[in-house]
């Protein structure tokens, strides 16, 4: 066998046939192992090739060779199965804080992790086009900076933006610097968020990731950690409704029955549930208080009433109030 300067690589395109072009439904002969090296300009033996397919089992490679049609050797597991792949793709083009942009770059990596016919049927699913994304292509590395600043125990500082009327993504504080103590990242409602102590505030408070602009890694130690010791980010976003701050408080609610799978999926087996009687149950839970709270009570309709307390009872009904007011107006 002639020997050229590529002959050290021929396991590694050995391998590189096996992971692109095999799956249990789909196997390379060594004839066409050897016919591909050939395109790569290297000349190999059929006992050559042998050996390295038991190098490359020996490397952990799960390989396996088929007598029956089609013959040949083919990958039989990954790292990821096709359903993972199609779980992690999924993830990235339903979700709003990555861009177009970046959610086809990061299927197209992932299509890599899958042999060369998986891939397609990968291919067949992706919609990225006309989904609601972010416009914000630097949310990527601002995540990173984040946590490059949680590593280093650090601050950060950057602009704050808010959507203007003009549909225009505009600096708050007139275009003044936030400095605050990064501590958590939080994927939530659809949306990246960073939860951090606030210096000027002395507060926890929660920001869009894709809304901050020029983050900047400071020299500062941060501050907050007696407060993050207590914090629990679990009990946060079930209680945050919309990743809208409000006034934290432990409210009685009465349900139907027919609501307790949407009072399990929104807090938990944490609720206390006690049953008043076969058609209602009392669900008791913290809720941060706000009109996106609201919002989600109303979207529940009749069956649903806050019992205790009776301060809290009483804002809601003055907030439906105010809402029906409007349109008696019209009327």
């Amino acid at each position: 066998m002639g020997k050229t300067k590529f002959q050290k690589l021929k396991i590694l395109y050995i391998m590189q046939m096996l992971m692109e072009n095999t799956d249990e439904e789909h196997a390379i002969s060594t004839a066409d192992i050897i016919k591909g090296l050939k395109a790569q300009g290297i000349e190999a033996e059929r006992k050559s090739v042998y050996d390295d397919i038991e190098m490359l089992k020996l490397f952990g490679l799960d390989i396996l060779s088929r007598r029956s049609e089609p013959k040949g050797y083919y990958i039989a597991s990954r790292d990821f199965e096709l359903p993972e792949l199609k779980l992690l793709v999924d993830a990235v083009q339903s979700s709003k804080f990555i861009t177009e942009k970046k959610s086809r770059e990061l299927i197209n990596k992932i299509e890599k992790l899958a042999g060369h016919f998986e891939a397609k049927e990968l291919q067949s699913q992706v919609v990225v086009s006309n989904r609601i994304k972010t416009m914000n292509e630097s949310i990527y590395y601002n995540v990173d900076k984040i946590h490059s600043a949680i590593s280093s125990d650090s601050k950060i500082r950057y602009k704050y933006c808010e959507w203007t009327i003009n549909k225009k993504l505009e600096p708050k504080k007139n275009g003044g610097y936030y400095t605050v103590s990064p501590w958590v990242l939080t994927w939530d409602d659809e949306n990246y968020y960073l939860i951090a102590y606030d210096d000027e505030s002395r507060q926890i408070r929660h920001y869009r990731v894709d809304k901050m602009l020029g983050i900047e890694i400071t020299k500062e130690m941060r501050e907050g950690s007696e407060q993050f010791g207590k914090f629990d980010i679990a009990s946060f976003s079930k209680s945050t409704f919309g990743m809208f701050a409000g006034n934290e408080s432990e409210l009685e609610i009465y349900f139907e029955n027919k609501f307790i799978g949407v009072v399990m999926d929104r807090f938990g087996k944490e609720a206390i549930i006690h049953k008043n009687d076969d058609s209602s149950f009392t669900a008791t839970v913290k809720v941060n208080v706000s009109a996106q709270f609201y919002g989600w009570l109303t979207g529940l309709g009749k069956g649903v009433k806050i019992l205790s307390p009776s301060g809290e009872a009483q804002k809601y009904a003055e907030y439906i109030n105010n809402v029906a007011s409007q349109y008696a107006a019209d009327n």
